[in-house]
């Protein structure tokens, strides 16, 4: 079993996210130096989102990998010095592909690797995978808006 870094309780004091939104259960490897964090979310048949998608045959929407990936992401950049808790906003989701269903029993590999991060933009390249295999890939980018903007 690999280690956890952060737990739920850790993660929720670095992002606003909550349930039923919050998608990382734990962050499990973080390098500031190599610009990298890991994060886990362990998919159970109790999920609220298989209730509609697909009532007898649960998937988990790719929307929700796509979350899971920022979510993991954006505590990448709350640990960051000078961010304090500002909050970054989706800007794009580029080269996006999906290429393995997630189902009930999976646990979702989030891995993000940081290509750019200025004050107010960032960008990288987030992977998510179940036992190796990529479930879904693709180039997230945020801003963070100036003080003030969404309070």
């Amino acid at each position: 079993m690999t280690e956890t870094v952060h737990s739920t309780r850790e993660i929720e004091a670095l992002i606003p996210h909550r349930w039923p939104v919050l998608l990382v259960d734990r962050i499990i490897e973080y390098d500031a130096d190599a610009r990298r964090i890991v994060g886990i979310k362990g998919v159970t048949a109790t999920e609220w989102f298989f209730q509609g998608h697909f009532p007898g045959l649960p998937v988990m929407p790719g929307v929700l990998q796509v979350e899971a990936l920022a979510q993991t992401m954006a505590v990448y950049v709350a640990k960051q010095p000078g961010f304090g808790d500002r909050i970054g906003l989706f800007a794009g989701i580029d080269d996006c592909r999906f290429k393995r269903v997630v189902v009930p029993g999976d646990t979702l590999r989030l891995d993000i690797t940081m290509e750019k991060l200025g004050k107010r933009f960032g960008r990288a390249r987030a992977v998510a995978s179940v036992d190796g295999e990529v479930a879904c890939e693709a180039t997230l980018s945020f801003i963070i808006p100036a003080e003030g903007v969404l309070r």
